[in-house]
């Protein structure tokens, strides 16, 4: 009897795996991983990757497996992984080796560079386990072909009349035939089921034609996300449909992030603004949407903006807004590669270490999950909306969570942001991440200065946190008296801070008796 039940936690996670919906996913957060580059087997000479080499690396699912901890400690509930199917095998291309896995000849059998069926569902089993979810990439549009006469023997299908006629692109399969719709539904059903798969991650999907994704998903019976590669929000939001997908990739806002944050950079708040604005009309569901800053098509965040200050800031609000946030492997390591392939770097000179990048990720994260699993006003399914903007930053409200976000970086700058909340004057409240609480001024004033640099703030009632574990003992009761300085003679209080390039920095607050005043 004891063992059975041993078994029924098991048994509840395997069957929820069979059918992880979107709205299960709603709530889940992602670290995405290139297999190969993500951890090396025991014993593995650790300096012999070089991405320029494009090659092969010796990352496998085992290895992933076994450094699942990284991952879970700070605070992700799903791993997206690069493509399991097997890939091109054969001599060198002028494009290197097809480590990445998005190279697929036969899409029937497992790519044996990344180990077996077991080591797969070893994978899996062990993210389950662990109450996390398991999503991985699949390529439907094309098989790599290195010639101009491939030999349909080796892909799974295997008539040329299966096919398109070539192009200069690519042999891409016509998925706008029966056979092709048919044979692809029962392969990713079995897959699916074979190895306890929750959802999929779509590459290309917008050059399959129109009408395959809901027959494909459907046979998956799991959450779909796919990549929609372009800023254009019409052609976006055209692919998140009852004819199409469950959700994609969201590029618009990673644009607009890109045009809010980067340093050098236009530094235009109202990109993000304007893009909130058009999600109301145009997207069936914003809360579905992937938000990520960094993905193995994209240059590094930290090689398009010097300052981290300018990640961090963005990073909340991929995490406090609608949406899936997703991070790269190595973001929290502030890699800093350019495009394919320098942005597909080995994780394991990182040592895994800690840092502030991952203190400030496992904070939002356990934020974050904390909210999806507790909040009396049900925070993941409210609306993000925008209380203050201005050429300096932006504080955005989801639920009673209030992120104020600035675009100045790490220096130190002469200038504030007014933020105007619902809240009553006197409320207590708590930044997150650096475990401060301040006083709300009148009409729910907060008056946010950038004296010590441009640190991000994710605030919330204080009463909201009790019994969370989240700052805890941390928490600085700051006490007001109408008129007067809330703390000592000079009205400040000195906090260490870990999130700003890895340097300690000093949280000044301020709290007068009309405003809450936040020196940052």
């Amino acid at each position: 009897m004891r063992s059975f039940l041993r078994l029924l936690p098991s048994l509840a996670l395997l069957q929820s795996a069979f059918a992880a919906t979107a709205e299960d996913w709603r709530g889940r957060s992602i670290y995405q991983v290139i297999v190969d580059r993500f951890a090396l087997p025991e014993g593995a000479d650790p300096t012999k990757c070089d991405p320029g080499a494009q090659t092969w690396c010796g990352g496998t699912w085992n290895t992933l497996r076994d450094n699942l901890d990284y991952i879970q400690d700070m605070g992700f509930t799903a791993v997206w992984i690069s493509p399991v199917n097997q890939n091109y095998e054969g001599p060198r291309t002028p494009y290197g080796d097809a480590y990445h896995g998005y190279w697929i000849a036969d899409h029937s059998q497992l790519n044996s560079r990344f180990g077996t069926a077991e080591d797969l569902k070893a994978l899996s089993d062990e993210l389950h386990k662990r109450g996390m979810y398991l999503m991985v990439d699949v390529v439907v549009n094309d098989v790599m072909a290195p010639s101009m006469k491939p030999d349909y023997s080796t892909y799974m299908f295997k008539d040329q009349s299966l096919y398109h006629p070539y192009c200069a692109i690519s042999w891409d399969l016509d998925t706008e035939n029966p056979t092709v719709v048919a044979g692809f539904s029962s392969w990713v059903k079995d897959m699916v089921t074979t190895y306890a798969i929750d959802g999929l991650r779509i590459d290309a999907a917008k050059h399959v034609g129109p009408g395959f994704w809901p027959q494909f998903c459907g046979a998956a019976g799991v959450f779909c996300i796919g990549e929609v590669f372009g800023s254009d929000i019409d052609e976006a939001a055209s692919y998140q449909s009852d004819t199409e997908l469950d959700s994609i990739l969201n590029y618009p806002m990673y644009t607009a992030l890109m045009d809010a944050f980067a340093i050098p950079g236009e530094l235009n708040t109202s990109s993000i603004t304007d893009t909130l604005d058009a999600y109301k009309t145009k997207f069936k569901d914003p809360g579905l949407l992937g938000n990520f800053l960094e993905n193995q098509d994209l240059p590094r965040w930290a090689n398009v903006s010097v300052d981290p200050q300018s990640m961090y800031n963005a990073m909340v609000f991929n995490f406090m807004s609608d949406g899936i946030p997703i991070v790269y492997y190595g973001q929290e390591q502030g890699f800093s590669g350019n495009a394919d392939p320098w942005n597909r770097e080995p994780l394991w000179p990182s040592k895994y270490a800690n840092n502030s990048a991952t203190a400030m990720v496992a904070s939002l994260n356990q934020f974050r999950n904390y909210l999806v699993n507790n909040s009396t006003n049900d925070w993941l399914h409210s609306k993000v909306q925008v209380l203050t903007t201005d050429k300096h930053g932006l504080a955005i409200m989801k639920g009673e969570v209030v992120s104020i976000l600035t675009n100045i970086g790490s220096p130190p700058a002469n200038v504030s942001l007014a933020v105007y909340t619902p809240y009553s004057n006197n409320l207590a409240m708590t930044d997150i991440l650096s475990c401060r609480q301040y006083v709300v001024g009148s009409n729910g004033t907060l008056s946010v200065e950038y004296t010590l640099g441009g640190q991000a703030k994710v605030i919330v009632p204080t009463t909201s946190l009790q019994n969370s574990g989240i700052c805890g003992a941390q928490i600085q009761a700051v006490q007001q008296t109408t008129g007067q300085l809330a703390d000592n003679a000079a009205g400040r209080l000195s906090v260490p801070h870990s999130l700003a390039g890895g340097l300690v920095l000093s949280l000044v607050l301020t709290v007068l008796g009309l405003v809450g005043n936040l020196v940052m």
